[in-house]
Order: C-alpha cells, then sequence, then structure tokens
C-alpha cells in the first residue's frame, strides 16, 4: 500500500485548527457533508449488518448509505458482498430501499427490469433474449456483479469501498480482539429500533463520546452513583450536589440502584436476568473494615455468579472476572466511523447511525444478549421504526434524544462558532473528527489506520496527538 499522493492531498472544509474548538459548520454545511460522502465514506469500514441476520447459505441483506448500495449475502464458502446494481442497466438486483433481506439459495437474484439473474456467488446464469446482443457485452467475467469489499468480525459483516484500505482489523487494532474475549460474536438481538433525528449524524455520534453529559441528561444515573466528576475531595459542587454513601452496604446498595437504572434505561447495557443474579448477592459475607477493598470483593463476587449461572443455564459467557483483567474493555467502545458497543457484563447494547442528509441521520439501537446454543430467537430483520420523541425507546436514549434535535438548532445561533472541548474528558470528539478531517484531505490511509485503532478504550478521554 502507497502512501498518500501529495498532489491529491486536499484541505478540508472547515477544518479543525485547535483540538479543543469544533468548527459548528461541519454538522450543518452542505459542501462539507458533501466532502464527507465523495471522501470519507468511499474509504471507512462500515457495519452492514449483524451475521445472524444472514445465517443460512442465501440469506442477504441490502446495506445502503450515502446513495450506495450492497448486497451482503452467506454462501457456501463464507459471507460475501456486491454492488447493488444490475451489469445492464443499473438497476438494483434486490432491495433498492435499505434494510431490505430474503434469501436467494434457490433463485438467485432477478433483476427486476428485464430478468436477468445471477446466483449468490454473483455469477451471471441468464440474460433474456442473449442472441440480441453482440458478444462484446456479453463476456461471464464482465456480467459477474462487482464483489465489494466486506469482513467479518465482532458480530457482524463489515464493508468497504476501498479495495486499498488497511483491513477492518488493522484500522481497529486491538480492539477487535478484546471485544471477541468477551463473546461478542455469540451475542444476539433481542431487539433491534431506529428513528430519524433531525441532526447531523455527527452530532448523534457525541452525545455518546463522553460521561460528562449523565449528571444534567441522566440524573437518575447520578443520583444512584458516585460521580466520577466531582472535586478532589470527592464532594461534588454545584448544582446537584449530594452526599456519597460510605459505608459498605450503603455504597452495594447505591451501585445496585444504579444497575437496575441501566438495565430499565437500556436492555442490553446491563441485562434484567444478570440483575436478578445480583440481586441475590446484596448480602454477600464481605469484611467490613475496609468497605473500598469489601466493594471490589463484591464486584468480583458478582462476575463470578454472573458466569456460573449463566453458564449452568447453557450461556457460552466468558469468564468475566478473568476478562475483566486479560481484555479490560471501557463502558463504550467507539468503532470508527458509525459504530457504537456498550458492554457491562454479559449483554451489550450497540448503536449504529447513518447520515441522511447535512441535518438529519437514522439511528439504530439494539439489545444484544447470549442464549444457550440452539436456543436462540429468531433475528428480527429490520428496525421497529418510531419517532424520536416516542415513549416506546428505553428512558437512556429518550433522554439523550431529547438533546440531539435541539443541539443542531443551537449551533445555527448567531456567534455560536465552534464546540468548546474538555481537552480531557471530551478528547474522543476531537480525535474522531481529526480523523475525518484526515479523511478528507487523502491522508495516508496507514497513518489514518494507526490514530483510528487509539479510539479503542478513548471513551471519557484525552485529545490525542496525530501525525498525519
Amino acid at each position: 500500500m502507497s502512501e498518500a499522493d501529495p498532489a491529491l492531498v486536499k484541505t478540508a472544509p472547515f477544518a479543525v485548527t485547535d483540538p479543543e474548538r469544533i468548527p459548528a459548520q461541519r454538522y450543518y454545511d452542505a459542501d462539507f457533508y458533501q466532502a464527507e460522502v465523495d471522501h470519507l465514506w468511499p474509504h471507512v469500514w462500515q457495519m452492514a449488518c449483524r451475521l445472524e441476520q444472514i445465517a443460512e447459505v442465501g440469506d442477504w441483506v441490502e446495506y445502503a448509505n450515502v446513495g450506495r448500495s450492497v448486497l451482503v449475502v452467506r454462501t457456501k464458502s463464507g459471507v460475501k458482498a456486491f454492488h447493488n446494481a444490475c451489469r445492464h442497466r443499473g438497476v438494483p438486483i434486490a432491495g433498492g430501499k435499505g434494510n431490505e433481506h430474503g434469501n436467494c439459495a434457490k433463485s438467485g437474484f432477478i433483476c427486476p427490469f428485464h430478468g436477468w439473474r445471477w446466483n449468490i456467488d454473483g455469477e451471471n446464469t441468464f440474460v433474456y433474449g442473449r442472441h440480441m446482443f453482440s458478444e462484446a457485452q456479453l463476456d461471464q467475467a464482465d456480467l459477474a456483479l462487482r464483489p465489494c469489499r466486506v469482513e467479518v468480525a465482532i458480530g457482524c459483516a463489515w464493508i468497504n469501498f476501498d479495495d486499498d484500505a488497511p483491513s477492518f482489523r488493522e484500522t481497529i487494532g486491538p480492539l477487535a480482539d478484546r471485544l471477541e474475549a468477551h463473546a461478542v460474536s455469540k451475542l444476539r438481538a433481542e431487539w433491534w429500533f431506529a428513528t430519524v433525528l433531525p441532526a447531523n449524524w455527527k452530532v448523534a455520534m457525541e452525545a455518546f463520546m463522553e460521561g460528562y453529559h449523565v449528571m444534567r441528561t441522566h440524573p437518575q444515573l447520578h443520583h444512584a452513583a458516585s460521580s466520577i466528576y466531582n472535586d478532589m475531595y470527592g464532594n461534588e459542587t454545584g448544582e446537584g450536589a449530594r452526599q456519597f454513601p460510605t459505608t459498605l452496604r450503603q455504597n452495594i446498595a447505591a451501585q445496585f440502584k444504579h444497575m437496575e437504572l441501566l438495565s430499565e434505561g437500556m436492555a442490553g447495557m446491563l441485562h434484567a436476568k444478570e440483575v436478578d443474579i445480583i440481586r441475590g448477592l446484596l448480602d454477600a459475607d464481605l469484611p467490613e473494615d475496609d468497605p473500598h477493598q469489601a466493594l471490589m470483593m463484591w464486584f468480583g463476587l458478582v462476575q463470578d455468579q454472573i458466569t456460573k449461572q449463566l453458564r449452568a443455564r447453557g450461556e457460552p459467557v466468558p469468564d468475566l472476572n478473568k476478562v475483566a483483567v486479560s481484555d479490560p474493555i471501557n463502558a463504550v467502545e467507539f468503532i470508527f466511523p458509525h459504530y457504537f458497543l456498550l458492554p457491562f457484563f454479559s449483554s451489550m447494547s450497540s448503536y449504529r447511525i447513518r447520515p441522511l442528509g447535512p441535518e438529519s441521520c437514522l439511528f439504530e439501537l439494539w439489545s444484544l444478549t447470549l442464549y444457550p446454543e440452539g436456543e436462540e430467537p429468531a433475528p428480527p430483520q429490520e428496525p421497529t421504526m418510531l419517532p424520536y420523541d416516542s415513549d416506546q425507546f428505553p428512558p437512556i436514549p429518550r433522554q439523550d434524544y431529547s438533546n440531539i434535535p435541539i443541539q443542531q438548532q443551537g449551533l445555527h445561533a448567531k456567534g455560536f462558532d465552534f464546540m468548546r472541548l474538555s481537552k480531557d474528558k471530551e478528547g474522543m470528539i476531537s480525535n474522531y473528527q481529526r480523523i475525518i478531517d484526515g479523511h478528507l484531505r487523502g491522508a495516508d490511509p496507514r497513518k489514518l489506520a494507526e490514530a483510528t485503532t487509539l479510539l479503542g478504550g478513548n471513551f471519557d478521554g484525552p485529545i490525542l496527538d496525530f501525525d498525519f
């Protein structure tokens, strides 16, 4: 792979010149949005589908984003992806509306316009009225569906339009292996919701890159457990200040309340079956003389019992205490450019966000958990679409959705020229925005991949230095 050609390096519009200040125009300017469409999305790994959606040979899913459509299909030799355009006149051979799915093991793909056909490996099998075409137009290799690059990792199929980009694992780095150690590939979707937010896709992304917003946006979580944004003496200051629990039992009760609220608020983030196990450990025999040490012992007991009790049900749970040491992961893990996983114990939530225009995006969220082998439910094949202010959303995303649209409006306020970031806790926002700039400028793909690997574990993290 060659370095970026200096002659092709461009100037990013509204570039981030001060890492602590993000220009507001990046979130609504039509030319900036078009620069992303032209120079970001064609070169990045995009989460195309969950693998349980294409479990059987012939199962296919359409993935559509910024005007491009790809078919991801399970074949006898593995997962493949094809650009969704008939080799005759360009009509999508399946789907065409995004998030469509089906099985073509018997029929193959049939173009709805003139009936040309392809098998699941992308080989052309039928041309209607073949005798009417010159032989030069019917070369078998030329008629084959054009493949799109695809890799399988962490329970999903990932596509990339750039055949020369570094691999998915090179781009994501050690985070992929850390997530695999937590059995992420064995998780299955309980439910899948989606909504259209009247906001730029990056505004929606950035709402989940720091925990600084919890105090005001999610006050129920803030009041249930100790804040990480208190002063040096451990005392909260300003609005919402409160007394911290001091005894071991008070601390355990506060932690459990926090866990209950997470479970109620986001399902897979902390599953109800885990809460039931933890409830039975509230009165565990622990040394009372060192509350801090005893609380750590209690967390170890919780992870041990979740592991053992769920394994006894047949669920493929990793040793949670072991992987917490060998492969630690954060409460929020971001996979550039548009996917999040939110783990706690053995279950997770996940988010995927796709742009629909400069000031609109599709926000999808899944609840993911483990099941005994052979008892997995049929996977949801399409999301339940809801208005963004629907009370059917769990409480936590509903609270976030109350901020995101009005933040988009505020970005247009006179005199609001830039986001003002904390260098210590909102660094991920700066880091990912500057990686976007690197793509817009046509920076060296290897250096962009090296920078992207640093986003693993960067939630609530500092601003980083990049060399592109």
